[in-house]
């Protein structure tokens, strides 16, 4: 499914969600600009702190550091941890968030 090229101060990415090929092992520094919370290494074998990465990315506008498939796992929990306005353009501009969401449910 291809977004519909909109761009948003929410960082959504252009293109489609399936390119998203980010890290899904080890552990991910994210830039000084991007690590404002003070944690800026996670580790993505660890469930709270992969959570706490895509939060991070999904609200700074860093898409590529998302993996289509990790994120297609944790959104129906990652949803309710970014604020409305991200969670809104991810799920319109890309609806397969929007249903394993309700799927999951």
């Amino acid at each position: 499914m291809r977004s519909t090229g909109k761009s948003s101060s929410s960082g959504f990415p252009a293109g489609a969600l399936e390119d998203l090929r980010g890290p899904v092992t080890g552990v991910v520094e994210l830039p000084v600009h991007a690590a404002w919370s003070g944690m800026s290494a996670y580790d993505l074998g660890k469930p709270r702190q992969c959570m706490g990465l895509y939060r991070t990315v999904l609200h700074e506008g860093l898409p590529l550091y998302l993996n289509y498939d990790l994120l297609l796992q944790l959104w129906p929990t990652l949803r309710s941890l970014v604020g409305r306005t991200v969670r809104t353009v991810w799920e319109d501009a890309f609806p397969q968030l929007a249903a394993r969401s309700r799927s999951a449910a």
